[in-house]
C-alpha cells in the first residue's frame, strides 16, 4: 500500500474513533466491561501525517474552577450500563451541582491543588462529592464523618487527630491529607488500579482483596467490574464516573453548574494562643457561623488547645484578623481544660488538682450542691476572664447554656426536637460518638436560645 494509502487508512480510524467518543455522551453501552478504542500504531520511519504547525501560545488559566477541572478529566469516556444508570439518578437530581457549587467556592479549590501537586487524577478531587457532597459537618450512620467520610477504624489507623476539641476527619486540610495518603497506599496495594483503590476506599480492602482472590481461584478477571462487592461498593465508582462525564459534558447534558472562582478561599491567621470562636469571628468581621463552615474541625466554642493555633479566614481578612490579636492583652485569655470526672472525685479535689475554685467549677458547670459522677466531663477555665469566656461560650446566638440529664427512651432527635436545636449541635457540645447509644443518667450540655 502507498504511503498515501496508509494515510487515508489512518485518517479513517481516528475519525471513526471521534465520532464513536461523541456518540458515549448520550448512548450508553451496553456491555459489563467499559469500552476501550484500540490505537493505531504507526511505523517509526513513515512520514508525518500532517504537516508542522506553529505552536499556540498558552491560553491564560481559567477563571472558573469548574473549567479548570473538566480540562484535566480522563475518564468520561468509560461507560457501561452501571454508569449509565448512575450519571440518570444525578440528572435527576437538577439542585445537585447547584448546591455543590455553593459549597465548593470554600473546599474545592484546595482539593484540586493537592490532587494536583500529586500527579493525581483529577477525578479523585470530585470524590468529596460522592461522598459528602461536599458538606464538612456530614455524619453518616457508619459514623463516618467530613468531607471524605472517613470511619473511625480508619481515622485511628491513619493517626487523625480526634478530641473532644477538634476532629481532624471535618478539618479540611487535615482530611484531605489524610484521605490522598490512603487512597495513593490503597492505589499501590492494588496493582496501581484507580477502580480497585477506590472500591478499597469505600468497601475496605480487605474485602477488596478477598473478592479478587475468590475470583482468581475460580478463574474469573479480578478487575473491579468482575468482582462481587457489596450493593454500595458496587455503585460507587460508576457513581464517581457519571459524575465525571456531567462535568466533562455539562452543555451537552444542559446541567445548569454555577462557576466557581478558580483561587484560593481562605488565609491561614495565627491565634496566637486558644481563643473563643465568637471572638475570633468578631476580629474577623464575620458571622460565628462563617467561621465555622470556614474551621468546621473546631468542635467547641474555643479552639483547641492542643492543636496548632491558628484558624482559616476568609481572603483578606487575615490582616485585619491580625490586628485585632495583637490588641489582646493577658486578660483577655483564658484556657479551658476538659476534665473527665475518675472514681474518687470531688469538687475539692479537683479544685485543688487545678488551683481553682470549688464555687467556681460549679457555676461554670451547673453543678448543685457537691454531687459529682464518675464518668461524666467538667470544664476547668484558667484565667481572668473566665466569666466573659464563659458568656461568650454561651451567647454565640444569644443562647443560653443549659444542663440537661437523658432520661429512658430519650433519642438525639427527641432531644434536638424538643429544645429546638440540632442533632449535630448536641453530638458537637458533647462530643458524643454517634455510634453509640445515649445512657439514662447521662449529663448533656445543650445552648438553648431563651423564651
Amino acid at each position: 500500500m502507498t504511503l498515501r494509502g496508509v494515510t487515508l487508512a489512518i485518517s479513517s480510524v481516528i475519525i471513526l474513533s471521534g465520532c464513536q467518543t461523541s456518540a458515549s455522551i448520550s448512548d450508553i453501552s451496553e456491555v459489563a466491561e467499559p469500552r476501550t478504542v484500540q490505537s493505531v500504531e504507526i511505523p517509526a520511519s513513515a512520514e508525518p501525517l500532517v504537516e508542522p504547525v506553529a505552536v499556540a501560545k498558552p491560553l491564560p488559566p481559567a477563571t472558573d474552577l469548574w473549567e479548570r477541572i473538566r480540562g484535566e478529566l480522563t475518564w468520561q469516556t468509560i461507560h457501561n450500563i452501571q454508569i449509565g444508570a448512575a450519571r440518570d439518578q444525578f440528572l435527576a437530581q437538577p439542585d445537585f451541582m447547584p448546591v455543590v457549587s455553593k459549597r465548593a467556592e470554600l473546599y474545592l479549590y484546595y482539593i484540586v491543588e493537592e490532587v494536583e501537586r500529586r500527579g493525581l487524577p483529577m477525578e479523585i478531587a470530585l470524590l468529596p462529592m460522592i461522598e459528602s457532597t461536599l458538606n464538612p459537618f456530614a455524619y453518616s450512620s457508619e459514623h463516618a464523618a467530613g468531607l471524605w467520610q472517613i470511619i473511625p477504624p480508619t481515622a485511628a489507623h491513619l493517626g487523625v487527630d480526634r478530641n473532644w476539641w477538634y476532629d481532624g476527619r471535618r478539618d479540611l486540610r487535615e482530611s484531605t491529607r489524610i484521605a490522598l495518603d490512603y487512597l495513593e497506599a490503597l492505589h499501590a496495594e492494588f496493582d496501581d488500579d484507580w477502580m480497585l483503590a477506590l472500591a478499597a476506599y469505600n468497601g475496605g480492602k480487605g474485602r477488596v482483596g478477598r473478592a479478587r482472590a475468590a475470583n482468581a481461584k475460580a478463574g474469573k478477571p479480578t478487575n473491579y467490574w468482575s468482582l462481587k462487592l457489596p450493593r454500595e461498593t458496587t455503585r460507587y465508582v460508576p457513581k464517581l464516573i457519571a459524575l465525571t462525564a456531567i462535568i466533562a459534558y455539562a452543555e451537552g447534558l444542559d446541567v445548569d453548574i454555577p462557576p466557581v472562582n478558580n483561587g484560593p478561599a481562605f488565609e491561614v491567621a495565627g491565634t496566637g494562643g486558644q481563643i473563643e470562636m465568637l471572638r475570633a469571628a468578631d476580629l474577623a468581621g464575620m458571622t460565628l457561623k462563617e467561621l465555622r463552615s470556614y474551621n468546621p474541625g473546631q468542635m467547641r466554642w474555643a479552639t483547641a488547645p492542643e492543636q496548632a493555633q491558628e484558624l482559616l479566614v476568609p481572603i483578606g481578612r487575615g490582616e485585619k484578623f491580625a490586628s485585632g490579636i495583637a490588641q489582646l492583652t493577658p486578660d483577655d485569655r483564658v484556657t479551658w481544660e476538659y476534665y473527665q470526672i475518675r472514681r474518687g472525685d470531688s469538687l475539692i479535689r479537683i479544685a485543688r488538682q487545678f488551683d481553682t475554685e470549688v464555687g467556681l467549677l460549679r457555676e461554670v458547670n451547673n453543678v448543685r450542691g457537691n454531687l459529682i459522677r464518675a464518668g461524666d466531663t467538667m470544664m476547668i477555665p484558667q484565667g481572668s476572664d473566665w466569666a466573659g469566656s464563659l458568656a461568650l461560650a454561651s451567647s454565640g446566638s444569644e443562647k443560653v447554656k443549659k444542663g440537661y440529664r437523658v432520661r429512658q427512651g430519650d433519642s438525639l432527635y427527641g432531644i434536638a426536637g424538643k429544645f429546638k436545636v440540632s442533632i449535630d449541635d448536641i453530638i458537637n457540645w458533647n462530643s458524643l460518638d454517634s455510634g453509640k447509644y445515649l445512657q439514662p443518667g447521662q449529663r448533656l450540655t445543650l445552648f438553648i436560645s431563651e423564651g
